[in-house]
């Protein structure tokens, strides 16, 4: 074979293997797979024995003020695609406070607020793109959701129960404020807490967010505001 086949041969196969294999070798092994979505977690057989023995299977009473409390996340999730390869790319941040007012089995206000400059994903490049030209967290330190509209829950969970419910509201994503609504679902996991998580879709030319491709990865013009929050007294 000449010598310049074996050249045209190796060119293609360097190709191959930078646009097909190193893709392929960093989205499976380096990047590695995404977290997975926020939800409210099952209560503890303990306690949800505790609840049934203390209340006798009846759900307490919940009417009153409810704050945010540890352990709550926010963040976000967007689809990646590196050169054919696809993955999802997720931030969060335990940096969330919030409350709300429940009467009854209705959720009368609610409201949290996330402050941006914690939310990391698991590459440093990604968080610079994030925290700078795109959300302009030095401009738009936090992000908000606020009700403004109560939630029926039907039933009051009882410890260890979930409930499913629609919320409405108003996201304020980089200082622009749009109407948005979306399925939540609570868990009552003791007499003084309970849980609440959502998925929250966005796009992102509604809230004036430059579209995040950059350095060879492309991502879709929307993705989601996932979170869960943790409610105590």
């Amino acid at each position: 074979m000449k010598k310049w086949t074996w050249w045209v041969v190796g060119v293609v196969g360097v190709l191959f293997l930078g646009f097909v294999v190193a893709p392929f070798v960093y989205t499976r092994f380096i990047e590695g797979d995404a977290p997975e979505k926020l939800s409210v977690g099952s209560a503890s057989p303990s306690a949800a024995a505790a609840g049934a023995a203390g209340e006798a299977g009846a759900a307490a009473s919940a009417d009153g003020a409810w704050k945010v409390g540890t352990g709550s996340q926010a963040g976000y999730r967007v689809k990646e695609v590196l050169f054919g390869q696809s993955v999802e790319a997720v931030g969060r941040t335990d940096d969330v406070t919030g409350d709300l007012t429940i009467t009854g089995s209705t959720v009368n206000e609610g409201s949290f607020t996330v402050q941006m400059a914690g939310v990391k994903s698991d590459q440093e490049r990604r968080d610079a793109q994030f925290q700078g030209r795109i959300m302009s967290v030095g401009q738009f330190p936090t992000s908000t959701f606020k009700l403004t509209s109560p939630i029926e829950l039907g039933t009051l969970p009882a410890v260890g129960a979930q409930a499913n419910a629609e919320a409405k509201g108003e996201l304020t994503l980089k200082g622009k404020t749009q109407p948005v609504t979306f399925p939540v679902t609570a868990s009552r996991t003791a007499a003084d807490t309970f849980e609440v998580a959502g998925q929250i879709p966005v796009t992102f030319a509604d809230y004036g967010i430059a579209n995040p491709s950059f350095g060879g990865i492309s991502v879709e013009d929307d993705g989601q505001v996932e979170f869960l929050l943790k409610f105590t007294r």
